[in-house]
């Protein structure tokens, strides 16, 4: 066998190898985002809308560190709570993110819960 021939080869080999180790990659891409309970991302508070359960895994409202006022979240709700390191969901009284103690929500949780009386949503790590 020539050596044009071997090296043509060879080169063929490693540039299939390249391209499965790219399609290996790119195909587990898809299975971190399966990963996020009801399409909540990591590090985000979720909530899903009224009275249609996890709406095909697809939030109406999803929020990150800091407070938030709640419009037009009334009636029954499933609220995840997907952050990282300890940091809670407080559903708060008022709008300012205070009065807020009645419902403390751990990371790594899901409630169902009427959020009517409820006029923001704090995301914190106290």
């Amino acid at each position: 066998m020539s050596r044009t021939s071997m090296r043509t080869k060879l080169a063929a080999v490693a540039a299939t190898g390249v391209m499965a180790l790219g399609t290996g990659v790119l195909a587990a891409s898809p299975a971190h985002a399966t990963s996020w309970p009801h399409g909540c991302p990591s590090g985000a508070a979720c909530i899903y809308p009224q009275d249609k359960g996890w709406n095909n895994d697809q939030p109406s409202n999803i929020y990150w560190e800091g407070v938030y006022r709640l419009y037009n979240q009334e009636g029954t709700h499933f609220v995840v709570n997907n952050q990282t390191k300890g940091w809670k969901v407080r559903l708060c009284f008022d709008s300012q993110g205070w009065n807020c103690d009645a419902y403390v929500q751990p990371p790594g949780t899901t409630w169902q819960l009427n959020l009517s009386p409820m006029n923001s949503i704090k995301l914190s790590q106290n």
